[in-house]
């Protein structure tokens, strides 16, 4: 399935995002984390030792998506993962832009229930032509206008240039603290997990061609469709920088990165090839990639006697 830019538009900028199945357990994390959001909030939530809770963080609870009564851009589902089904059938039908999957337990557990379930997600999504972020992720960060990762730092609200794309939530909310403190603000952001519909090259692409984003950095832990991928990092290369840090570099860490996401992982020198020969450069840590990344927007940067011209 080939992204729809419409829609990651009204991902990465929505006007309205509900949140289904925050819990008190969790401090209501990703109610909490849209505190700033600047558009409209909804919650989504059967439990009624929970909307008490809900209703104190002055955000307006419903039983059902269905009953929101606007379109909805981006829905972030934290619900158990037998759960998961019922509410991508709600998104589909409520014809929400897109969806970011926190739940995980899917085909990352290597389990015959978890594979079963993200098949059976997999197959819902591509049916309708659904654009499912994850599952197994954090989702969107678009702090420019409050659209969070969970953990919100000082520096909310604050945009740079700079895309993100990762399959490790982990190391997304890490990029952003780092490299905030040397000196570097993301424009935009995925974590997107298992990637089972929406994949590293679509994110690429999309990034590609946003304006606001000069320079694009990259965590993977593997990819399932490399020519496309390949393909899409030439094309994306060849008009900005992207910077790729590459996990599961040892057999260890292959079948780590298999655990973490279920990806299928390349030899290292297989790897590094392909990503020279597209334009791209290959880094080996979260301090390599920030580095790297701060000397692109250097070197892509107007000097300042290009800036007194303009």
């Amino acid at each position: 399935m080939k992204a729809d830019f419409t829609k990651l538009n009204r991902a990465f900028n929505p006007q309205c995002i509900a949140v289904v199945g925050d819990k008190r357990q969790s401090n209501f994390m990703w109610l909490r984390s849209h505190s700033n959001f600047k558009e409209k909030l909804y919650s989504v939530q059967i439990a009624p030792e929970e909307i008490e809770g809900i209703k104190a963080l002055g955000v307006e609870n419903y039983s059902s998506l269905r009953d929101i009564p606007e379109p909805i851009d981006l829905v972030i589902v934290a619900v158990p993962r037998a759960v998961a089904p019922r509410i991508l059938e709600d998104c589909i039908r409520k014809d929400v832009a897109a969806a970011h999957f926190f739940t995980a337990g899917f085909s990352e557990t290597d389990t015959e229930e978890g594979i079963r379930l993200e098949r059976l997600l997999t197959e819902m999504a591509e049916r309708a032509n659904f654009h499912l972020i994850g599952p197994n992720c954090m989702g969107i960060f678009n702090p420019r206008i409050g659209v969070g990762l969970a953990e919100r730092g000082p520096h909310s609200g604050v945009a740079g240039s700079v895309g993100l794309i990762s399959q490790s939530g982990t190391h997304a909310v890490a990029f952003n603290h780092e490299a905030h403190l040397q000196g570097i603000d993301i424009n935009k952001a995925v974590s997107f997990g298992n990637g089972i519909v929406l994949d590293s090259p679509d994110y690429l692409e999309y990034f590609g061609q946003d304006p606001e984003i000069k320079v694009i950095g990259m965590y993977l832990e593997g990819v399932k469709d490399g020519r496309r991928f390949l393909k899409v990092l030439k094309e994306v290369s060849a008009r900005k920088p992207v910077v790729i840090w590459k996990g599961g570099r040892t057999e260890e860490g292959e079948r780590a990165a298999a655990s973490h996401t279920g990806s299928l992982a390349v030899t290292q020198t297989i790897w590094d090839t392909a990503v020279r020969q597209c334009g791209a450069v290959s880094v080996f840590s979260m301090e390599e990639l920030i580095d790297t990344m701060k000397a692109c927007l250097l070197y892509t940067s107007p000097s300042p006697r290009d800036r007194q011209k303009s």
